[in-house]
């Protein structure tokens, strides 16, 4: 699995540079799209065919918010210690942090409210924690077993990592990572502010 990610990720870089026509690719971002929404529905299926788990969710109950509490403060005290290392203040490191691997939304909201520069860098801080997390998930299930795998996903384990995580897992840690990404994804637009304010 690990190998086919990395293919394909080099692949697609290979192609973008030397097989498409340079400018913009309008095509490319629906097609991306679809493709995601397919593969959500695909897991969708997988986990609503599997009633054991939802059962098993619901016995859980608030203590499967436990996942995306461990997932955020894990972030942030990886924020802390990379502090020395990126030379910036911690309410900057934070707020970066804090997109946890969304993007598209912490990259613009971030350069709405605080810098275009800092913007910037946590766009590319969170695509390289959504690839990074491609490779290192199936690796994080054989050291640290299933639910650790959901942790390096951040927010993504909803939409885009999610087929990965159920792929290597089970449905059951499929549906806490979708959890997981939603409970996520619901917090970063309220985090991050709060933290360039601190």
């Amino acid at each position: 699995m690990i190998y086919s990610v990395v293919i394909a990720v080099i692949a697609g870089l290979l192609a973008g540079r030397f097989l498409l026509p340079p400018g913009p690719s309008e095509w490319l971002e629906p097609l991306v799209t679809y493709t995601l929404a397919l593969m959500v529905f695909i897991v969708g299926v997988d986990i609503g065919r599997n009633k054991a788990a939802l059962i098993q969710l619901k016995q859980a109950g608030f203590k499967i918010l436990l996942v995306p509490l461990g997932v955020a403060c894990g972030t942030l005290l990886g924020a802390l210690a990379a502090m020395p290392m990126v030379g910036l203040p911690f309410k900057e490191v934070a707020a970066v942090s804090a997109g946890f691997g969304w993007y598209s939304l912490s990259g613009v909201l971030i350069a709405d409210i605080y810098s275009v520069e800092l913007g910037a860098t946590a766009f590319l801080s969170n695509v390289f924690r959504e690839l990074i997390a491609f490779i290192i998930i199936p690796v994080v299930v054989g050291f640290a077993g299933k639910l650790a795998a959901i942790a390096p996903g951040g927010a993504t384990t909803m939409d885009s990592t999610l087929p990965l995580i159920t792929k290597v897992t089970d449905t059951n840690t499929g549906l806490i990572a979708f959890l997981n990404g939603l409970v996520l994804s619901a917090v970063v637009p309220l985090l991050v502010p709060f933290l360039l304010s601190l």
